[in-house]
C-alpha cells in the first residue's frame, strides 16, 4: 500500500490490500475502497463513496497522434459526489464530475471533461467518452457506447448496446473535424437495445426509439420511431409519458 503524505483521509475510511492513493487526494468519511485500487492526484471522493476492486480514479488521458477530439490541456480533479459507487475494473478519468448518488458499474469507462448528474446509472461495461454531459436520474444500460460530445437530458433511458456517433466523415478529410457532434437526446427519451444515433441528431423529450434502428434524422418530441432508417410509427401512449409516471419528481 502507498498513501502520499499530501493526501487527506477522512474517518471511517476502509482500504483494502495494495491500494495507492497519491498527492493531494482527498477522501471523505466512511468511504469504503476495495483492493488495488489506484487513486491519482488531486481527485476528491466525497462521503459515504464505494470504490470497487481494481479500478482507477483520476487517470490523465492519453492522446493518440491521430486522435481529433482529445486535447492536451489542464485538466481539473476528479471530483465524486457523495455516495458515489463505482464497481470492479472501472476507469474514471481527471476532469470528469459525478454528482451524488451516481452508480457505475463493473468495467465501465468515463472520460475527461464529463459530468454526470445525481442519481444516474452508468451500467457494467459502458463507455462514456469526452465532453459529455449526462443529466439526473438517466438510467444508461450495459456495454452503450457514448460517444464524444454528446448531450444527455434528465431521466432519460438508454437500453443495452446502443451506439451514439460523431463524425459523418468516418475519418476521412480534415474538414471533417468543424462538424463533430453527437447525439443529443432531450429530456425524458428512450433508445431501445441496439439502436444506432448518427452524428449531431437530436431525439425530442418523450421520444422513444425502437429497438435495432437507425436514426438519420431529427426526432419529434413524443413520437414512436422504429426502423433503418427510422421512421414515425404513431405517437408515444399517454400513460407511457414522463409526466405520469410516478418516480418523476419534475
Amino acid at each position: 500500500m502507498y498513501i502520499s503524505q499530501s493526501a487527506k483521509i477522512g474517518s471511517n475510511v476502509t482500504l483494502g490490500h495494495n491500494v495507492v492513493i497519491e498527492d493531494n487526494v482527498v477522501i471523505g468519511d466512511n468511504v469504503t475502497i476495495g483492493h488495488n485500487v489506484v487513486i491519482r492526484k488531486d481527485t476528491i471522493i466525497s462521503e459515504g463513496c464505494v470504490i470497487g476492486d481494481n479500478t482507477v480514479l483520476g487517470k490523465e488521458p492519453f492522446k493518440a497522434s491521430i486522435s481529433a477530439t482529445t486535447e492536451k490541456k489542464e485538466l481539473a480533479p476528479l471530483v465524486l459526489g457523495k455516495y458515489v459507487t463505482i464497481g470492479a475494473s472501472c476507469v474514471i478519468y481527471r476532469g470528469a464530475i459525478l454528482k451524488d448518488h451516481v452508480f457505475v458499474g463493473d468495467l465501465a469507462s468515463i472520460r475527461e471533461d464529463v459530468t454526470i448528474g445525481e442519481y444516474t446509472v452508468i451500467g457494467r461495461g459502458v463507455t462514456v467518452e469526452n465532453k459529455t454531459t449526462i443529466g439526473k436520474y438517466v438510467k444508461i444500460e450495459t456495454e452503450a457506447y457514448i460517444t464524444a460530445l454528446s448531450t444527455i437530458e434528465d431521466y432519460c433511458f438508454i437500453a443495452p448496446e446502443v451506439t451514439f456517433t460523431n463524425d459523418n466523415f468516418l475519418g476521412r478529410t480534415e474538414e471533417r473535424k468543424k462538424y463533430f457532434k453527437g447525439p443529443t437526446i432531450r429530456k425524458g427519451a428512450r433508445i431501445g437495445a441496439n439502436a444506432t444515433i448518427l452524428p449531431g441528431i437530436e431525439i425530442g423529450e418523450d421520444a422513444l426509439i425502437g429497438a435495432g434502428a437507425v436514426v438519420t434524422r431529427n426526432v419529434p418530441a413524443r413520437k414512436i420511431y422504429v426502423g433503418i432508417p427510422a421512421k414515425e410509427l404513431k405517437d408515444v401512449p399517454t400513460e407511457q409519458l414522463l409526466e405520469n409516471q410516478v418516480y418523476y419528481k419534475g
